[in-house]
């Protein structure tokens, strides 16, 4: 199974971090978000990690921790800082499964000439969540084909509820497995993410990634 799993989507609030939530659980992976823009007080490593129950996974600090909940580049800019990726290193510490959690979409600048695509290790397996919206077919299948052409092995997750024309064109244009899908919840806490995990397992996740 491959050592680290990159979550990204094809927008905001498209379901990145209940997913990684899930993907930690199921796994008992560690976690890592390079780069959090925004929400320091309650930051996305503070949520997954209230909404995990094992005690074998492992938090690490952000790379970079910005204040404006803004595109990385340009919060960055705000705090006369330079995003700069040979500062962004995988954890040493863990010899775990790591789900590293991107920040929007893979073309996200983090700099003038660099995007979160740049900071994807090379040997990840890549979770692309997807979420229905006007617009969301053609950003889930530009986000695969940009993927696709970097060589990067890559599954799907749909999240939020289920809307079959949308997912059915994307499976068959793109021909990309889609893995699950997390539907919709009303409530989000740890019951939830024990549960939507143990989903996970019962489709034998670690034959997606490899």
């Amino acid at each position: 199974m491959s050592k680290n799993i990159f979550v990204t989507g094809i927008s905001t609030d498209v379901g990145k971090t209940l997913v990684s939530a899930v993907l930690v659980e199921a796994l008992k992976a560690d976690y890592w978000k390079p780069i959090q823009a925004g929400e320091l007080d309650y930051s996305d490593m503070d949520k997954v990690k209230g909404l995990v129950s094992n005690t074998v996974s492992k938090f690490f600090p952000n790379s970079y921790a910005l204040q404006t909940p803004m595109s990385p580049h340009a919060a960055a800019e705000i705090e006369n800082i330079t995003i700069e990726t040979d500062k962004i290193n995988i954890p040493q510490t863990t010899n775990n499964t790591l789900v590293i959690e991107g920040a929007g979409g893979i073309l996200v600048p983090i700099n003038n000439t660099q995007t979160i695509l740049d900071i994807i290790p090379k040997d990840a397996f890549v979770i692309v969540v997807s979420r229905h919206y006007l617009g969301s077919i053609n950003h889930t299948l530009m986000t695969l084909e940009l993927l696709k052409q970097k060589g990067f092995k890559i599954g799907i997750i749909f999240s939020g509820d289920e809307h079959k024309s949308t997912e059915d064109i994307i499976k068959k244009m793109s021909g990309v497995p889609v893995i699950a899908r997390v539907s919709e919840q009303a409530v989000v806490d740890k019951s939830t993410i024990t549960t939507l995990s143990k989903e996970l397992q019962n489709i034998h996740l670690k034959e997606f990634i490899i």
